[in-house]
């Protein structure tokens, strides 16, 4: 099976793990195609993806095409002559490119499919407070994350889960899946089944976020507003407005033994160790990291020793 020929295409942290877990799994990697380098930051440094930087250090064969469908870039992978391609986290592929090798081409998705087809998977699964995710791998075909399952597992989520940890524990779990996909592949041991909808039961997806999504509404109930926090978190971070120049985004947050009424985006604070928000339910959330415009992530008591929120109240729906 080492002599088996297999193209990994990637871009963020999430795919490194599975590519460095097909290398060390002993697996032929010939390639590696990730997005081309982008500026970022406020000098617009060209950025390397995390994919490049790792294909760099372990000195595999690298391609970033500008298009998938381009006659180049389809010669390179042809002349590559892959026996199997793996996909994490990357941009659809055009069938001319999924189709080519000999046992096909499958991704691996940060979702329990049906559920959560779509760019953001780990922060759907979150805002929308489920109680279980996972992940799977799947074959490829014409439509988005629509193709049959080879595998999945499973994992219970905690009630205070975060974009972040989520992020982490499915990056380890699914490397692990990637591998066991690729050598069951690859022996033909394995059969693939078509995805089942169940019309009894509401399929959520997982479109990308803008930053209009990341807004906060005050009026809608705390617990809404705390899985939203959580789902964001720490990227690209939930936010709220204090005035149109004065931004805040929120890390984490809590629902605030207090029980004095108040009006949505209402502030309380004591001005030492705690900022409350009253939501649309009554209920409010006590902010507990969080960042100011222009400056650095903090706990809350770190804040308040230079800022003063009671001041203010927040916007009850922030404006972009």
């Amino acid at each position: 099976m080492n002599d088996t020929r297999i193209i990994f295409m990637g871009t963020p942290q999430i795919a490194v793990a599975s590519l460095k877990a097909l290398l060390d799994a002993g697996l032929n990697i010939v390639g590696v195609v990730t997005a081309p380098d982008k500026p970022a930051g406020r000098g617009k440094q060209l950025h390397q993806s995390d994919v490049k930087k790792f294909a760099l250090e372990n000195n595999l064969h690298l391609l970033q095409p500008e298009n998938l469908k381009s006659p180049d870039f389809i010669d390179q992978l042809t002349t590559l002559n892959p026996d199997l391609q793996v996909i994490v986290a990357f941009r659809m592929l055009p069938k001319v490119v999924w189709s080519l090798p000999r046992f096909g081409t499958f991704n691996m998705h940060a979702s329990l499919l049906p559920n959560y087809r779509g760019a953001a998977p780990i922060n759907h699964t979150i805002i929308n407070g489920e109680t279980e995710s996972g992940v799977t791998t799947f074959l490829l075909n014409e439509n988005v994350d629509e193709g049959d399952i080879l595998y999945q597992e499973k994992i219970a989520l905690s009630p205070v889960e975060t974009a972040e940890t989520l992020h982490d524990k499915l990056m380890e779990m699914g490397a692990k899946l990637v591998v066991k996909t690729a050598h069951d592949l690859l022996s033909e041991s394995i059969k693939p089944q078509p995805q089942i909808v169940d019309i009894s039961k509401k399929i959520h997806l997982a479109p990308k976020i803008f930053k209009q999504d990341c807004k906060i509404d005050w009026k809608k109930n705390a617990i809404d507003i705390e899985q939203l926090i959580r789902g964001l978190s720490p990227y690209p971070a939930a936010f709220s407005k204090l005035t149109d120049d004065l931004s805040i985004k929120i890390f984490d947050a809590e629902i605030a033994q207090y029980n004095n009424a108040g009006t949505p985006a209402q502030i309380h604070t004591d001005g030492k160790s705690h900022v409350y928000v009253c939501c649309g339910d009554g209920q409010w959330l006590s902010l507990k990291s969080i960042q100011l415009s222009g400056k650095k992530r903090l706990n809350i008591e770190e804040v308040l020793k230079g800022f003063d929120f009671g001041r203010f109240r927040f916007f009850a729906v922030s404006n972009p």
